[in-house]
């Protein structure tokens, strides 16, 4: 290949020309301090292009008002909370439609990533329990949830993890401690678990009671626990991350 370059330089141009006479020519770009060797088309012959030469400050200079705004809005990410049971398709479930309808009620959608799993795989892709979803829509709440098993993510993407109950902690806090040594999960991801009826005021409960082999008295009982704890949660989440 045979080519000649011509490179001519004033303190605000670069001019570039390359000639060449076989199928491929190259375009230097000025970038920062170098320059970059770039292929272009096939069967060029001649090509003379003219830059503008920026000239760079030492410092990089901070964003304008606009880029400013953006990179404040994508430091800033929802809060995110998962509920879980065993199944998730009776207590969790529930939990996640209360939630939302509360967080939905005080307009704050946006400051929020709610979800729900269980601690085993049995109905995963199932709906929620018709039961529970029957008595939650009586109080004018809407289960669409869909059952899934709790996995390792979960504890780098969730700020919070409620349990119902004490079994459905420790199985949580097991599974932490499995899958910490296969892949890298947060040190004190641990305190990210806790009990949802440690959130309840009006309610003495220490846990959420699995509904599923009783009547329709225990899913009604599981939702004023949830209504009451959930409430609590939502004031203690906004306190503390001022989301008001």
């Amino acid at each position: 290949m045979h080519s000649s370059l011509s490179l001519h330089t004033t303190p605000t141009t670069v001019r570039v020309s390359t000639f060449c006479n076989l199928r491929i020519c190259y375009l230097f770009s000025l970038k920062s301090s170098f320059l970059t060797l770039l292929p272009l088309a096939q069967g060029c012959s001649n090509i003379s292009i003219k830059f503008k030469q920026i000239h760079k400050p030492n410092s990089i200079s901070s964003p304008g008002p606009s880029i400013k705004a953006s990179m404040a809005s994508s430091a800033t990410k929802p809060f995110s909370v998962l509920f879980v049971c065993l199944g998730n398709i009776c207590r969790s479930p529930a939990a996640e439609g209360v939630f939302r309808d509360i967080v939905k009620k005080r307009g704050l959608d946006s400051n929020f990533n709610i979800d729900s799993a269980g601690t085993t795989g049995y109905h995963e892709g199932d709906l929620a329990d018709s039961r529970m979803r029957a008595a939650a829509k009586r109080r004018g709440i809407e289960i669409t949830s869909i059952s899934r098993p709790i996995k390792p993510s979960d504890f780098k993407d969730f700020d919070l993890i409620l349990a119902m109950d004490q079994q459905n902690r420790e199985n949580i806090l097991s599974a932490f401690n499995r899958w910490k040594f296969k892949e890298p999960l947060p040190e004190d991801a641990h305190k990210k678990v806790r009990l949802m009826c440690s959130y309840c005021k009006k309610h003495d409960e220490t846990e959420v009671p699995d509904p599923y082999y009783g009547g329709p008295q225990g899913f009604e009982k599981v939702l004023d626990l949830l209504e009451d704890g959930c409430e609590s949660l939502l004031d203690s989440i906004v306190a503390e991350n001022n989301l008001a």
